[in-house]
């Protein structure tokens, strides 16, 4: 299948175009680099043996770009990953989240309609579940109250993608939740690079073990978990990216509407992997308690059994995997992507 990728220069979607390329298809790149670099896409071609990948600098909100890129390529399917993405600055900046990633991603729709693609995989998140009312997590839990812009984002384009859906069953829709992804390729060529300050735990862990900051905020060791610190789901982001070629067989026998669950069905404290770090890379990460955030929960981690049973997919990685690999990334790559 050819597959436009959005977003596709970021963390997950470029380990997502090594899997694709593995299981033989091929890719197209759409993404503004507001967050990603384009060394990324570089060092993916070199990792799959190909001289490059098709890319384009252009805002899912250009229509017009968007448009060229449609009538040159001729998708099959979009795995639509680009918009933004960090649950605190959404709560400082809602207005940004709403329309980059709503008005975005309608833009996207309409175009992709016009050209006849009616297949996409959404990159969606388990922060829909907001304050989850069962844990594990299954994917007949019922979407909660978000606690934050960011995860309103991804609910109410569930929303819009399954009443676009329901009113032409012509459409293939996938709400793919992730949970924690982290970790990196285990060549340490490719992984995640924010923009500034991490907004997530392990970049942040890695950047504290390689001299960036001097030690790890953890926000909050009162909530009612084993150690006092959150708990949340991990998943390596190889398998988060296996997880998305697995899906690609859920638009193949034209499966309407469906929702999986890409999770490990483990919970892992803040505390958990900063002691997994230290053991597994022999690299101390001094950190200091510091009051919790607006919009964190407790606990949530998933009961990934439907994506097996339906996909045949399983996460393989464990968490010393995760540390081991995130570590490697960064020592490698202290500064992240060189700049352009």
């Amino acid at each position: 299948m050819i597959l436009l990728v959005t977003g596709g220069a970021g963390y997950i979607g470029s380990h997502t175009l090594i899997e694709l390329y593995r299981a033989g298809h091929t890719a197209v790149v759409v993404d503004n680099l507001s967050n990603s670099n384009p060394e990324s896409l570089r060092r993916v071609a070199k990792i799959i043996g190909v001289t490059e990948i098709p890319f384009y600098k252009t805002d899912i909100r250009d229509r017009e770009g968007l448009e060229k890129v449609f009538s040159k390529h001729h998708p099959d399917a979009c795995i639509h990953f680009a918009g933004l993405k960090a649950v605190g600055e959404s709560v400082e900046k809602p207005w940004e989240y709403y329309e980059n990633n709503i008005s975005g991603t309608l833009v996207l729709v309409d175009v992709m309609r016009r050209h006849g693609c009616k297949n996409i995989i959404f990159s969606s998140s388990a922060t829909v579940y907001g304050d989850p009312a069962e844990i594990p997590i299954t994917e007949q839990c019922p979407k909660g109250q978000c606690t934050n812009p960011y995860g309103w984002t991804k609910s109410m384009l569930e929303q819009i993608l399954t009443d676009i859906q329901k009113a032409d069953p012509a459409w293939n829709v996938v709400l793919l939740r992730y949970f924690n992804p982290v970790g990196a390729h285990p060549g340490g060529t490719i992984g995640e690079n924010p923009n500034g300050i991490p907004n997530n735990l392990m970049p942040y862990i890695t950047q504290v073990a390689v001299g960036k900051h001097p030690e790890l905020g953890i926000f909050g060791n009162d909530y009612p978990t084993p150690d006092g610190t959150g708990v949340r789901d991990y998943i390596h982001v190889v398998d988060l990216a296996a997880g998305h070629v697995s899906a690609l067989q859920a638009i193949r026998r034209r499966c309407g509407l469906a929702v999986y669950n890409l999770g490990t069905g483990h919970g892992y404290s803040v505390l958990d992997i900063v002691n997994a770090f230290q053991r597994v890379n022999g690299v101390q990460i001094p950190y200091t308690i510091r009051p919790r955030r607006p919009g964190d929960i407790a606990t949530c981690y998933s009961n990934p059994a439907k994506a097996q049973k339906e996909l045949g997919w399983k996460a393989r990685y464990g968490i010393d995997d995760m540390v081991r690999d995130s570590w490697n990334w960064q020592r490698h790559n202290p500064d992240g992507y060189p700049e352009e």
